[in-house]
């Protein structure tokens, strides 16, 4: 990565620090982990927006992608994978599921901090161009398949952790029963328009469900046969 780059991408770790410290009252994160960090700073976004829109790729905000979809804003990324708490040998051992790839930033991202990461994406045109980008960027332990999200990829669970890029109006119930024990799944959940609430879906060793509100986002709809 150039200088240039690089030094964009510093600032957008700065300002998804600043985002850290000031939602910290919500989200009891004062501080990104160096983990999360790491998988940040290695993951180069600009290499997953548009042409036109690569002078904002460090910006820490959402953009378009393409199909009515976006690449989430970097903050939200980071919370996202904040939250599913991975182990210290995680890059040895987790398998992770992500809901609605797009053009497969947080595939990356989760790619940097785990073993496996299995991505679904509804829309074919988008889940064949990540398909390709993973591919050329290096990221051989990313699978993307075209499919409803609703349903999970039953042939790759149990995951040790599932993150759903895509706004739905409840958990959909075939993610939480491929959730491993002590495993987690972050979702936002909520109509669209509407009050949406990034929410952490825990399963504890004996199976009980928790759920935990963060704070509140804006995300695309869910999409597929479950809304």
């Amino acid at each position: 990565m150039s200088k240039n780059w690089r030094d964009a991408q510093q600032e957008m770790l700065r300002a998804i620090e600043k985002d850290m410290l000031e939602t910290a009252a919500l989200t009891g994160r004062r501080a990104l982990s160096p983990a999360v960090h790491d998988a940040l700073r290695a993951v180069p976004r600009h290499k997953f927006v548009r042409p036109e829109d690569i002078a904002l790729a460090y910006k820490n905000r959402p953009l378009p992608i393409g199909h009515g979809q976006t690449i989430s804003q970097p903050f939200i990324v980071a919370l996202m994978s904040e939250f599913l708490d991975l182990p210290a040998d995680a890059k040895t051992s987790a398998n992770l599921l992500e809901i609605g790839a797009g053009c497969g930033y947080q595939s990356a991202v989760l790619a940097e901090l785990a073993h496996d990461v299995a991505a679904i994406e509804i829309v074919a045109d988008i889940a064949r161009a990540s398909k390709r980008r993973l591919k050329r960027l290096g990221y051989s332990n990313v699978s993307i398949r075209i499919g409803d999200g609703a349903l999970g990829w039953p042939e790759r669970a149990p995951f040790d952790g599932i993150i759903v890029a895509a706004a739905a109006p409840k958990p959909p119930p075939a993610l939480i029963a491929q959730l491993k024990p002590g495993a987690k799944l972050v979702i936002p959940i909520g109509p669209v328009g509407e009050a949406q609430d990034l929410t952490v879906i825990g399963k504890t060793a004996r199976g009980k469900v928790t759920t935990e509100k963060i704070l509140p986002v804006a995300f695309v709809p869910f999409t597929g046969g479950f809304c």
